[in-house]
């Protein structure tokens, strides 16, 4: 389940709560007039089944509440309610299996960001790739494949790919780029440093039979390269992030730079080119795989999704679903009344027994005493 936490002006607070009501999927309903300040306007909390999510959350963007007031989403990692069971029933498909493109929107944005950590850990992961060339330690090389955070742009340029956001994509492509030169780059010099010393020397890299993987690409690296873009990007969907670990072991790009920057140095020319050609292999198996898991789930989704109501949008980005999911449209007839509240239809009253008689009252139903 998600938490939603919506602040709204008042004039808007009547459709959000249709909204939330109006869907089978949305539980424990509040309203807290005027209960924020900045912006102000009032409170509205719900929960949601994750796999109907993308149409509230779709519904809500179109009232305008990102400009006038507010949405943000939590996970719930416990919820002890019988009605979030049911609203988890009635959603469609499993949670495991929903991907909720606004969160993915805003993970992959900041995937993008060329920062000072992520460049200090491509940086680190590169020079640990680079020791355990050298030493032959695929230990080393293990440590570097967990520490690299590389998998964050390319699961955004995947992303803009599908929803042809050209913007995306480019950014994402310069951080990936920028972040394995620099990367490179500082190995190198450390690597050359090294040699002047007398630390390191070309021989290290003659007889490593352990960690000569690394310069050996093959039709076997493309394809686990395939593996671990379909496991990284269903692992962002589901929201599974303990699985990443498995997908940084499995590619070898950080390895492949690490090498490349120590075979500069030692003058291993014919490393060089090996190391560009597992790099790119890796990269392009994990583009091309992503990109094509993303498809997939939007087809399936936009198909199987929920109909008729907000989930409409549910196989869609928030940019394509726009438009299609409106407030109010559900269809009620899926939603039991809830336990306590039952429609009933009265019987009319008895028609007068006699003229200055009173009307005879039908009796009393067991559901009316409550």
């Amino acid at each position: 389940m998600l938490h939603v936490r919506v602040i709204s002006p008042a004039d808007r607070t009547d459709e959000v709560l249709r909204i939330a009501i109006d869907s089978p999927a949305v539980v424990n309903v509040l309203k807290l007039p005027g209960a924020a300040h900045a912006p102000a306007g009032d409170l509205v909390e719900f929960d949601v089944a994750r796999e109907a999510a993308n149409g509230v959350l779709g519904a809500l963007r179109d009232l305008g509440l990102k400009e006038t007031g507010g949405i943000t989403v939590e996970q719930l990692d416990l919820s002890i309610s019988s009605a979030a069971e049911k609203a988890e029933e009635d959603a469609p498909g499993d949670p495991d299996d929903a991907v909720v493109w606004d969160e993915l929107v805003a993970r992959t944005s900041s995937e993008t960001r060329l920062t000072w950590a992520f460049l200090a850990f491509l940086a680190l992961a590169t020079q640990i790739a680079a020791i355990g060339a050298l030493l032959d330690q695929p230990i080393l090389i293990v440590g570097a494949m967990v520490l690299g955070p590389e998998f964050g742009p390319v699961a955004a340029i995947c992303f803009g790919v599908m929803s042809r956001r050209a913007a995306l994509v480019g950014t994402a492509a310069r951080t990936l780029v920028a972040g394995f030169t620099a990367a490179v780059l500082i190995t190198m010099a450390c690597a050359t440093a090294g040699r002047l010393l007398g630390w390191i020397e070309p021989a290290m890299l003659d007889d490593r039979p352990l960690t000569d993987f690394i310069i050996h690409p093959d039709r076997w690296s493309f394809i686990v390269a395939l593996l671990a873009g379909i496991a990284g990007i269903l692992s962002m969907t589901a929201g599974k992030s303990s699985t990443l670990v498995g997908v940084f072991i499995s590619v070898t790009t950080v390895p492949a730079a690490g090498n490349l920057a120590v075979a500069v140095p030692l003058g291993h020319w014919n490393e060089v080119s090996a190391s560009l050609i597992q790099l790119g292999v890796n990269l392009a198996g994990m583009l091309i795989a992503g990109t094509l898991t993303l498809l997939v789930q939007r087809a399936l989704w936009s198909r199987y999704g929920l109909r008729g109501g907000p989930g409409a949008g549910q196989g869609r980005p928030p940019e394509e679903a726009a438009g299609v999911t409106r407030a109010g449209r559900a269809d009620r007839t899926t939603r039991p009344p809830p336990p306590g509240r039952r429609h009933l239809r009265h019987p009319r009253p008895a028609a007068p027994a006699g003229r200055g008689s009173p009307a005879r009252r039908p009796p009393p139903s067991s559901t009316d005493a409550h």
